[in-house]
């Protein structure tokens, strides 16, 4: 979900989340780029002036030649899928849209096995004690 700041006004919050629930549905069933899979949008960040979005994304194959091609599939399609959005969005200006995967989740996941290595580890010393 969006950060909720106080930097950005509240009509800037709502566009970010009706963009990433639009780009959601365009991307799932509008999109027939081969490269282009399943792809979950977490976040989309747009400037105050509503001239550029960051889309990230997360994928269920997180491989690097996988990435690689979804943000290639992502960005060669950036035009037709802003163009779809543009029908959807009543605002005065249309976003650019930059793709990026979101390493959020992959890392959260590292951190918990890590985290839970450490407890296992402290309660192997305390039966040991």
């Amino acid at each position: 979900m969006a950060k909720h700041s106080k930097t950005i006004p509240a009509r800037g919050l709502r566009v970010q989340d009706q963009i990433q629930r639009d780009l959601a549905e365009i991307i799932a069933f509008e999109l027939k780029d081969p490269r282009v899979g399943m792809v979950t949008i977490t976040e989309v960040q747009i400037t105050p002036d509503y001239a550029h979005a960051k889309v990230f994304f997360t994928m269920l194959n997180d491989n690097k030649e996988a990435i690689q091609n979804t943000v290639k599939g992502l960005s060669a399609a950036a035009g037709f899928i802003r163009g779809q959005l543009g029908r959807r969005l009543t605002i005065h200006t249309l976003p650019e849209l930059h793709f990026v995967h979101d390493t959020s989740t992959a890392r959260g996941m590292e951190l918990s096995k890590l985290i839970d290595e450490a407890n296992a580890t402290r309660a192997k010393d305390s039966e040991e004690d």
